[in-house]
Formats: structure tokens, sequence, C-alpha cells
């Protein structure tokens, strides 16, 4: 019988190489886990036939010794993962009830090797969000406080780890999705270089951004999500055909480490995220790594240039959900016009409708130049900028948050400014494209604190060494 919490797939598979459990007792596990948890509004919908039927079956092939590199896990998927015969919504009214007629690349990796889902996971409406407060299936709440924000847009997959729901988690990343729920929930998250895994299947917030990611609690779970998930896909013209080689951990090997100055010196930086990042550096240091600091004069154009650059985006790619092809269509529609109008007025939520209208702005052509050129051009300095550091480091380091979760329906709900400036530090390797994690790496007052480590492109498995090293610290 499943009683507690495993940190781990191979925690759990040496388990049922001992016949201590199975795959269907920890199906009856997780499910009832999902059942005590329900008030979390974690999962908008838990397979549970499904998963039962899928668990027995594992069971047979681990005893017949045809089981994948996956058997044990349980996966929860955010609900912007398409998953065949399956609903996908975005958590938006817009499709709510839709079925996916195909299954995302990256998933199908992960169910070709015996990964069992078992559901799918409350985010913000269309990723767009830093808090899992602008879904239209209601708040997602964080298990070590549930006044408190989870973080977001994929809130849900991280709350779904954070309390037991399932082993692991699927979230997608556009400026910090699943690094900044990680951080407020004391998981661990990693955004991919981009490129590195499938974007087909992923309903689209803004291409040049989004990426699959694992949300899980241990770092040797993350490769090999990672490790699997990731490979050339003909479906998506901007995934990359590099390898990702098995993780070798190495606990012994010493970084050159450079830490943000800006960061360090934010106003808005809380006292106890300032308190636990000169913790984390000073550890570092007695470690034997080399820490330095560094400047990179660019923290407060990051922001403003990643909303330029996605709404833009977001404007384009939200323009297909019109009411005519699929999902919502509004009952007070008399003709094409009114369809359009009335079922995206009545289906898109109002931070997704705040950002196609600013996208649309930036992208009309008294401001396209103004705004969108520019944002491009920014994007560019940024990109260069944070590759020379990388020339002379392994990682930057800087906190995840600014702060420890918020109260839901609090300050930061009420001005978008506010929550927009959440992503602050998370933003910078979703303009250059370079992969980066949040590792947990201390709690005050009940809330988890995560630090934000950025690697060169396709160099993860160095993050994720790093990052074992980081969680043998005391916290």
């Amino acid at each position: 019988m499943v009683t507690k919490k495993y940190a781990s797939l191979a925690q759990i598979q040496l388990l049922i190489s001992q016949e201590k459990t199975s795959c269907s007792e920890l199906a009856e596990y997780y499910l009832s886990q999902n059942k005590k948890n329900k008030h979390l509004n974690a999962m908008l919908e838990v397979f549970d036939n499904e998963v039962l039927s899928q668990a027995a079956l594992i069971d047979q092939k681990i005893k017949a010794g045809t089981a994948g590199k996956l058997a044990g896990m349980f996966l929860a998927i955010k609900d912007n993962i398409c998953y065949k015969g399956h609903r996908v919504s975005a958590s938006s009214k817009i499709l709510e009830n839709f079925k996916s007629t195909y299954t995302a690349t990256a998933l199908k990796r992960l169910l070709e090797e015996d990964a069992i889902v078992i559901g799918r996971c409350n985010c913000d409406e269309f990723a767009m969000g830093a808090s899992n407060e602008n879904s239209a299936f209601g708040h997602v709440k964080n298990a070590a406080d549930e006044t408190k924000v989870p973080g977001g847009s994929s809130g849900g997959s991280a709350v779904a780890v954070q309390a037991d729901l399932c082993l692991v988690a699927l979230g997608s990343d556009t400026g910090g999705s699943i690094r900044q729920p990680a951080s407020f929930t004391g998981t661990i998250g990693l955004k991919p270089t981009y490129g590195r895994i499938s974007r087909s299947g992923l309903l689209a917030y803004a291409s040049s951004f989004d990426q699959i990611g694992p949300i899980t609690s241990s770092v040797e779970d993350a490769a090999l999500l990672l490790e699997i998930m990731a490979g050339k896909d003909e479906l998506d013209a901007t995934s990359s055909s590099n390898k990702v080689a098995p993780l070798f951990i190495d606990k012994s090997k010493k970084y050159k480490i450079a830490y943000s100055k800006e960061a360090l010196e934010s106003e808005g930086l809380e006292l106890s995220v300032k308190s636990a990042y000169l913790e984390l550096i000073k550890n570092l240091e007695n470690d034997g790594h080399d820490v330095v600091e560094q400047s990179f004069p660019f923290l407060e154009q990051m922001v403003p240039c990643y909303y330029v650059m996605t709404t833009a985006e977001a404007s384009s790619n939200l323009s297909r959900y019109s009411g005519m092809l699929y999902g919502t269509r509004s009952e007070q529609a008399k003709d094409i016009e009114s369809t359009f109008k009335k079922s995206r007025s009545e289906g898109f939520g109002k931070e997704v409708k705040r950002r196609i209208m600013t996208g649309t702005f930036v992208l009309s052509a008294d401001f396209y130049e103004a705004y969108y050129s520019k944002a491009q051009r920014v994007r560019k300095l940024i990109q260069q900028e944070s590759n020379k550091i990388l020339e002379n480091f392994d990682f930057f380091l800087c906190p995840t948050t600014p702060s420890t979760a918020f109260d839901i329906d609090g300050e930061k709900s009420k001005d978008p400014i506010q929550m927009y400036l959440a992503d602050i530090f998370t933003v910078q390797a979703s303009l250059a494209g370079l992969p980066a994690i949040s590792v947990p790496t201390a709690i005050h007052e009940g809330l988890p604190i995560g630090m934000h480590l950025m690697g060169r492109s396709f160099e993860e498995n160095d993050l994720l060494n790093m990052a074992n090293i980081i969680l043998t610290y005391d916290s």
C-alpha cells in the first residue's frame, strides 16, 4: 500500500522491482490524492478509469520485461498540451469541451515509454498570467498556504507535483510560466533551450518563446523527461536535432557563476528573497565555486520588450479562435461578423482580451516601428549580452521571483503592471532563447523560495547538475 510521497521515478521503480508496490497500487494512491485535494483546483479533469486500466496494462508489461523507461511514472499535463481523444481548453471558455484530434509530440514520446497521464491541469487562460487567477475555471490554490497564489501560468501543474497528485507534470514556459510557479511551490521547474522540445501539439501563445518543460521533485526526473521529449520533429520546423545525453551527476564539479548585481539591488526584491539569494551565493563560494558579481544593465527594459513581443504574437495566434470552425460559438451570433465578435467577446477572459488588444495595437501601421520593431532590436541586444556573459561564465544566477507567493485576489491581481513585473527575472532567458531552471533553496514563513540559473544553449545537463549541487545545501 502506497502511503507516502515519492521523490523520484527511480525510487518507485526500485520498489516495483522488489514487488513492494505496483502501478495499480500507485494509480489508486494518486487518484485518492486527487480526491482529497480537489479543493486546490489544480486539476480540471482526472482520467480515473483510463488511469486504472493503463496501470494494469503496464503491470503486465513489467512482468513480461517489455515496459518502457517511464513505467511507474504518473504524469499530469497542462491544459494547453494536446492529448488525442481528450479535452484541451487552455483553461478558456472559447475551447470548453473541445477534444483534441492528435497528441503533442512531446507527450507522445513519453507515452511511448509507458508514462501514465493522470489528468489535465488548470492554468492561466492561454498561458497568460503569473498567478493562475486568470483561468476560466477558477483560481488554483498554493498547497503551502491556500490563501496564496501558486504562480502561473503553469500553476496547476506545479501544485499537482507539490500536493502529490502525480509524480511529475508538464507545463509550458513563455516568460517564466514553469519557473515562477516552481519557485512558489518548492518544486523544480526547467525551461529548455528554445527548439529543444517540439511545440507541435502545444496551443500557441507566443510562438517564438513557447517551450514545453517538466516540473518535478527531483533533478533526475527532470533530466529523464527532457532526454525523452527532446529531438527533431518534422511537425515543428523550429525543433532542434541536438541530442540530449543522459545526465551524469558530478557533485564535485566546480563552476564559474555570475550573479546579478541589478537583481541584488532591485527595490522590488523582498528581504526574505534577498537573504536567500545572499545565502546561496555564500554557500556556492564555500563549496569552491567561482562566484562573481556581474552587471546586466537591461533589467528595466526586459519586461516591456517581452510584453510587446508576446502580445503581438498572441494577437496573431489567437485570431484562429473565432467560433466558426471549433470551440464555443455565441448563441447570440446571427451572421459571420457577429459570430466573430460575440464568440470572441464571450469566450476570451479579461486578461487574454487585454493582451490581444495590446498586440493588435503594437502591430498597427501607426505604431509598428515605435513598438514592435524597436522591441525586436532590444530583444536581439538582450540575447547578445546574455550570451556574452555566458562566454565567461557557466551560469547567470538570480532569484526566480522578487517575492514569495502573494495573496489570491490581492493588490497584484488588481494591477496588471505589478503582475507583469513578477516575470522580471525570468524573461531574460525567454528573450534570449536560453535554458533556465528554478531550484528550491529556502522557505520563509512556510512559503518556498526558488533561485534561478540560466545557462548556455543546449547545455541543460550542466544546469541540472548545478541544480542538484544546490539541493545538497542546507536551506
